[in-house]
């Protein structure tokens, strides 16, 4: 379940700006999208206001080589997103929008869609199918002739730490973002989706398995957890990113036995695997047990275990504890980024009158810009149609 993190800043997860012309409509825009999550039941406390806080964490993060990127943000929480959702569904239900759950779409035409083996006519198409939807979309797109670029993918781990030693950090920033250029290849490593006293879960797809994880507003763990993720990019002649991202995911789920892979952070620098009287006698009690203690060197390619040791070991600089002997990585991490459609800065495609929006069409990588693309996309879709009135639209 989503952490409901709503980061309130034009260009992360994306950079809105691309398509606005405008850093300052770029703003507009991400202010636009989250006073409709307020509206809806989005909590009214922002993080990321202390300016001396963040001061003083990105003198000590410049001071370790790494850069912190500050982002005010607002937290749903897991347990009250799915009320968003709803107030969200019911405001649309009232203006007349028909949804249809559990329904499958089948292909999309120029001019139609296929649902449930019925042709549905429609004027223009929106199509923002997410990421689990991604692929099945890019095939669609493909097979109308629209033009697609790779994107790269994100490889790692989910880092479990005790909360008290992120604590000064998420004091600042409720999901603190920092960039960090590994020593051996020069790489770039991230951390992302910060879970403050939260829970590392398992992702369970078709034909693998991987790891996220959730906070709550009411109820805390002692733990906090993060994502710390590799920057890939292919080159000819292989250009593939999802594919490999893929291949890595397989490996680690045949490794696991069909369940994440659990290493301690000392036992991977050791070179050995970790059974769970390793994982018992550390001081991090996992959150997530359904789990199969091993060796993660066994999954990841040895560049990138490189990468995630160093870019810890690095972090810990900043963040006293964080690669401590008895820290908890879990993986496969994976972000398996849609091909990204091109558009115009009304987010209309190639092909005449289809629309596409957020992270299924690999214009976001977040909640707000995949929002934003989604405003920005109705009101081309009504710029189009020369009235305010709402188009027929599928």
């Amino acid at each position: 379940m989503s952490s409901g993190i709503l980061n309130l800043r034009y260009d992360i997860g994306g950079d809105l700006s691309k398509f606005t012309k405008s850093v300052e409509k770029a703003e507009e825009l991400v202010k636009e999208v989250d006073e409709i999550f307020v509206e809806n039941g989005a909590p009214k406390e922002v993080y990321g206001l202390d300016t001396a806080g963040i001061d003083e964490l990105a003198r000590k993060a410049a001071a370790a080589g790494i850069r912190f990127i500050p982002i005010p943000q607002r937290h749903i929480g897991s347990e009250y997103l799915p009320d968003v959702i709803s107030s969200i569904r019911q405001k649309l239900e009232k203006r007349g929008v028909k949804i249809l759950l559990n329904t499958k779409v089948e292909s999309i035409g120029q001019g139609k869609v296929i649902i449930n083996g019925s042709v549905v006519k429609t004027d223009y198409i929106l199509a923002a199918p997410g990421r689990v939807g991604a692929d099945w979309f890019a095939a669609q797109a493909r097979a109308l002739g629209v033009k697609l670029t790779h994107l790269p993918v994100d490889i790692g781990v989910r880092v479990e730490v005790p909360a008290v030693v992120y604590e000064p950090v998420v004091r600042v920033n409720r999901d603190p973002k920092f960039h960090i250029q590994t020593k051996t290849f020069d790489d770039f490593v991230r951390t992302f989706c910060t879970n403050a006293e939260g829970w590392v879960m398992e992702e369970r797809y078709d034909d693998h398995v991987g790891v996220n994880g959730q906070s709550l507003r009411n109820k805390k763990s002692k733990n906090t957890n993060f994502a710390f993720l590799v920057h890939v990019g292919l080159t000819q002649p292989v250009t593939d990113t999802n594919a490999y991202g893929r291949s890595i995911a397989y490996l680690a789920t045949t490794i696991g036995g069909g369940r994440p892979l659990i290493q301690r952070m000392g036992d991977l620098r050791a070179g050995r695997r970790s059974t769970w009287e390793r994982i018992d006698r550390g001081h991090v009690t996992p959150t997530l047990r359904s789990v199969t203690p091993g060796d993660i060197s066994m999954a990841l390619p040895g560049r990138i275990v490189t990468d995630i040791i160093e870019g810890l070991e690095r972090l810990d600089k900043v963040v006293p504890g964080v690669a401590s002997d008895s820290t908890l990585l879990y993986a496969p991490e994976v972000k398996l980024y849609a091909m990204q459609i091109n558009v115009d800065q009304n987010m209309e495609t190639s092909v005449p009158n289809l629309f596409v929006a957020g992270d299924g069409a690999g214009l976001s990588r977040g909640i707000v810009t995949a929002a934003a693309t989604g405003l920005l996309a109705a009101r081309g879709i009504i710029k189009k149609s020369g009235s305010e009135k709402s188009p027929r639209l599928s």
